[in-house]
């Protein structure tokens, strides 16, 4: 079976190269388009951080608001995107986050992980991430 790219760049999220010095990345970046981290926990780490910057910075309050951002409509199917999310994290995609809540962030940044690389996201990874991000 093929390893998806976000996979193999402990990157589950694909968050795309740029000018973040993220914590975790790996010495070598040989994807020319996705960071590279050291493991997968990083990754989610720096999900974490994006999507709290949404909130933050851009007033970007619900799912829908954050996958049209992360997953733009001139590149991906992000109605399809926003339900996958939905309804694997159990979240009403036009309801206020609360970017606060451990849990609910968890279930969000694993479905993403989940339709990003079409494998359930290790639920360790995941809440390793977290505690990276917010401790």
């Amino acid at each position: 079976m093929k390893i998806s790219r976000g996979l193999r760049n402990n990157n589950p999220l694909n968050i795309r190269r740029n000018g973040t010095k993220w914590k975790g990345l790996s010495e070598i970046q040989s994807d020319k388009e996705f960071f590279s981290f050291i493991d997968a926990s990083w990754g989610y780490r720096a999900a974490f951080i994006t999507l709290r910057n949404y909130f933050l910075r851009h007033s970007l309050k619900t799912l829908r608001g954050w996958i049209n951002r992360w997953a733009p409509p001139v590149e991906n199917d992000t109605e399809n995107y926003v339900r996958f999310v939905a309804g694997k994290s159990a979240v009403d995609a036009d309801a206020e986050l609360c970017i606060t809540d451990a849990s609910l962030m968890q279930r969000i940044v694993s479905a993403m992980s989940w339709m990003e690389n079409g494998v359930p996201a290790k639920a360790q990874d995941v809440k390793k991430g977290w505690q990276l991000a917010f401790g």
